[in-house]
């Protein structure tokens, strides 16, 4: 497959944002939770069942702060982005909601909730699913194409999702470019995710540096920009409005930007763009 003559007007490689809203519909007793969220910046998990108001205030700050610098990073250069969002997040944050959306960027659901869904059984699971996808419809006005796990999926996710009539899939990180899945026959689209380009490692590993995290980006970007010339090739780069939208990091997203912009060929694309190109140009081997 020749990747210059595969993405739209002749582009090289596909680069997709993926901005993770996960703020406000994490782990909190006071939503029924055992106990708090655990994913910290201090990396000081508690156990215990009590609510950790430092660690909710930094995840607020991605509503308060986080959010305009992201959005308004990306209408100034003009990229459309996909927000992998947890849906209750959305319902608490109607005016986050309605900006995405009228920015004109895509709508991913990252679960009703950012929690566990590995856990659930399988009616649990297909409710979860159906929840987000009927959220997202009230608060964006349309279902959500695509969907990400916090984490870990199950046997049946990628059953429940077809059965729910979502178009593709993101918990995959096994490829550089979209691939077909089949399950009893019937096709899903998988849009492969990535660990490595995501912007947790500033919050997971106190060794990563603001600046490491820059460089690795570019070194991706320009071994995948040059397997595009023979390869249909996609980037992803996620990150996190509580994370990336802070003073010291939102310029490493602009100097991104800017690195793949001066580039020709870089197709600026959401993952609904993607799938729906792909599946046109690349249609299920058993349709």
């Amino acid at each position: 497959m020749n990747g210059a003559a595969f993405w739209p007007d002749g582009g090289r490689l596909a680069l997709s944002l993926v901005v993770n809203v996960e703020e406000g519909a994490e782990y909190n007793i006071r939503d029924g939770d055992k106990g708090p969220e655990m994913v910290d910046e201090l990396g000081v998990p508690l156990r215990r069942p009590m609510r950790n108001l430092s660690n909710e205030s930094n995840y607020r700050y991605g509503l308060n702060r986080g959010a305009p610098r992201v959005l308004d990073l990306l209408a100034g250069k003009g990229v459309p982005a996909t927000f992998t969002a947890a849906a209750l997040a959305l319902e608490r944050a109607p005016d986050l909601a309605r900006r995405i959306i009228a920015d004109g960027h895509e709508v991913c659901a990252h679960g009703h909730r950012w929690v566990q869904q590995y856990g659930f059984d399988e009616a649990r699971e297909r409710e979860f699913i159906e929840q987000a996808a009927a959220s997202i419809e009230r608060t964006c006005g349309r279902r959500p194409m695509g969907w990400l796990s916090r984490y870990l999926c199950t046997e049946n996710t990628r059953r429940l999702l077809i059965e729910a009539g979502y178009g593709y899939h993101m918990d995959d990180f096994s490829d550089d470019q979209p691939f077909w899945d089949s399950i009893d026959g019937r096709p899903m689209l998988i849009l492969p995710y990535a660990l490595d380009t995501n912007d947790m490692k500033l919050w997971s590993d106190p060794a990563y540096t603001p600046n490491d995290w820059l460089d690795y980006l570019i070194d991706t970007f320009e071994v995948l920009y040059d397997e595009g010339a023979s390869e249909a090739r996609m980037m992803s780069v996620g990150v996190h409005l509580r994370i990336i939208g802070r003073p010291g990091r939102i310029g490493l997203l602009e100097k991104f930007i800017d690195h793949a912009q001066a580039r020709p060929g870089v197709w600026f694309a959401t993952r609904a763009a993607i799938a729906e190109h792909w599946a046109v140009r690349n249609p299920f081997p058993g349709a």
